[in-house]
C-alpha cells in the first residue's frame, strides 16, 4: 500500500509523519511536492502539520490554491481518502473538504501539551478500531485549533456522525476543563459526509512509538489500516 505525505513550504512534521508510516508500520510512503500535479498511485493522502507558507492570511488558506492541492480535491470527490493532521486538518477545512473552520485558540497563545482525546464513534475508519471509553493520550501543538461551524452544520455533523474525536480528561469525561483551545463541543477530529477525508489537530504521529513514552496514536493509524484490510 503506497501513502503519499504532502510537503509544502514550512511543513516541519512531514518527516515525523514518513517516518512512522515507514518505520513502524513499514507501509510505502512517498513525498508529494506542493508543486505536483500527480499523487503518483498513492492508496491514502496525508496532509501533515507544520505552518504551510508560513501561516499568512489565515493558517492553510495559501496552501489551499497549490497544485497538489487541485489533485488531492479530485481524488477525494472520488472517494479517495485522505487525513490532515493540524496544519493538514486547517488546509482541509479552507478547501472546502471538511466542513467548518480552524480558528485562533481561545487564549490567542500557541499551545504546546500533552491533551486527552476520545472517539465520538466508531462508524468510521480512523475510529472503528477504537475503545470508545478509552481516552488515548495525543499532543498538540498549534495556535489556531478552535474548531468553529454554525448550529446548522453542526447538527448536520452530529447526525451524520462526522464529529470524529472529543478532548477530554485523562478518565475521557468531556468537560469544560479538558477543553485546551476553546473549541465547539471539545471537538477535536472531524469528518466530512462521506467518511473518506479526515482532520484532526492532535498529532497521532508524535505518540506513536514505546520509545517517546506514548504509543496511544498508534491506534488511529492501526484503525484505518485494518479498516481497509478489512473492505
Amino acid at each position: 500500500m503506497k501513502i503519499g505525505v504532502v510537503v509544502f513550504p514550512g511543513s516541519n512534521c512531514d518527516e515525523d509523519m514518513v517516518h512512522v508510516l515507514r518505520n513502524v508500520f513499514r507501509l510505502q510512503v512517498v513525498k508529494l511536492w506542493h508543486k505536483d500535479h500527480d499523487l503518483q498511485g498513492c492508496k491514502i493522502v496525508i496532509l501533515p502539520g507544520g505552518f504551510s507558507y508560513g501561516d499568512y492570511l489565515r493558517s492553510g488558506a495559501i496552501a489551499r490554491f497549490s497544485p497538489i492541492m487541485k489533485e488531492v480535491i479530485a481524488f477525494a470527490n472520488q472517494g479517495g481518502i485522505v487525513f490532515g493532521v493540524c496544519n493538514g486538518f486547517q488546509i482541509l477545512c479552507e478547501s472546502g473538504l471538511l466542513p467548518g473552520v480552524l480558528m485562533h485558540n481561545e487564549n490567542h497563545q500557541f499551545i504546546c501539551k500533552n491533551t486527552f482525546i476520545k472517539a465520538d464513534n466508531n462508524d468510521s475508519m480512523i475510529t472503528s478500531s477504537i475503545d470508545l471509553n478509552q481516552p488515548l493520550k495525543i499532543p498538540i501543538a498549534h495556535g489556531e485549533g478552535k474548531f468553529y461551524a454554525d448550529e446548522k452544520t453542526l447538527t448536520e455533523m452530529k447526525a451524520n456522525g462526522q464529529i470524529l474525536f472529543r478532548y477530554c480528561d485523562e478518565f475521557g469525561n468531556v468537560t469544560p476543563e479538558s477543553n485546551p483551545n476553546g473549541t465547539t463541543d471539545n471537538i477535536a477530529g472531524i469528518c466530512n459526509s462521506g467518511k473518506n477525508v479526515f482532520g484532526m489537530m492532535p498529532h497521532p504521529e508524535r505518540a506513536s512509538e514505546g520509545i517517546l513514552g506514548n504509543s496511544d496514536g498508534k491506534k488511529i493509524f492501526e484503525s484505518i489500516l485494518n479498516s481497509l484490510i478489512t473492505a
